[in-house]
């Protein structure tokens, strides 16, 4: 990797996490089609470069959240609680079963791109789905689990899915968003600690590529502080808005390529 390939890296996490962190998103989601189509990231180890990319990128947004103390609380510990086995399940499966690629876009836009239409029009209909009964603590770290193994997977720290989810079943943005990059962080630092072991113990492109990885999350790092700094100037209906336009947009970009 040279010195323009890691600016070019730099530059997408910073632009990436701008948009993703006011709505909990990491952007590793995002970065992941980037990783593969422009900067031609080798697989397996482009699943644990998108990890790195989280370690490094997510303090940014972490540490403005901290200060306002919207970490607190149960939900960043229900969903710590899930992902963490879940991203070392994840991590064994990615390196000896390698599934196909194809499945995972599939499977993401067959979730996403309803979620985030039917996001987007429930946001714009006032008064709807305000009767919505928050997921249990039982189901909110099964749901976590389960993020959690994909994200060991395909190397990603799972806001993007638990955001519109729980979002969706009708809990406010402002406090899933820190709990979901708290989870996104702790997942990811287990995940590329997991896929820096096994790669002691199996061939193949595992262990990320380094210098990308930090080169991408130190923009995102910067990124993901601005981000959070911007959240508490936006409506909860503009929050809800941008992230039902992610999951869309990730939702139809993930379609297009699974066809």
């Amino acid at each position: 990797m040279d010195w323009s390939t890691g600016a070019l890296g730099f530059m997408a996490g910073l632009l990436i996490a701008v948009v993703t962190a006011p709505v909990g998103v990491s952007g590793a989601v995002f970065l992941l089609p980037v990783q593969l189509s422009v900067l031609h990231v080798p697989s397996p180890a482009v699943t644990p470069t998108n990890l790195l990319y989280n370690v490094v990128a997510g303090p940014g947004a972490l540490i403005r959240h901290h200060r306002s103390g919207a970490l607190h609380g149960p939900l960043t510990r229900l969903l710590l609680i899930g992902t963490l086995p879940g991203v070392v399940v994840g991590a064994v499966i990615r390196v000896f079963a390698v599934p196909g690629p194809t499945v995972f876009r599939a499977l993401v836009a067959a979730l996403l791109l309803p979620l985030g239409i039917w996001l987007c029009a429930r946001t714009l209909r006032p008064g709807r789905g305000r009767g919505d009964r928050e997921p249990s603590a039982r189901t909110l770290s099964a749901l976590a689990l389960l993020v959690g193994v994909v994200g060991g997977i395909y190397g990603i720290g799972g806001g993007s899915i638990l955001g519109p989810l729980l979002v969706g079943r009708g809990m406010p943005v402002a406090r899933v968003a820190p709990a979901a990059l708290a989870s996104t962080f702790a997942t990811s630092l287990v995940g590329a600690c997991t896929y820096a072991l096994l790669a002691l113990a199996a061939n193949g492109d595992i262990a990320p590529e380094w210098f990308l990885g930090v080169a991408c999350g130190l923009g995102g790092l910067i990124g993901g502080y601005l981000g959070a700094r911007l959240q508490p100037r936006l409506p909860e209906t503009a929050l809800r808005l941008l992230l039902g336009a992610l999951a869309t947009t990730l939702g139809t970009l993930y379609a297009a390529q699974a066809l």
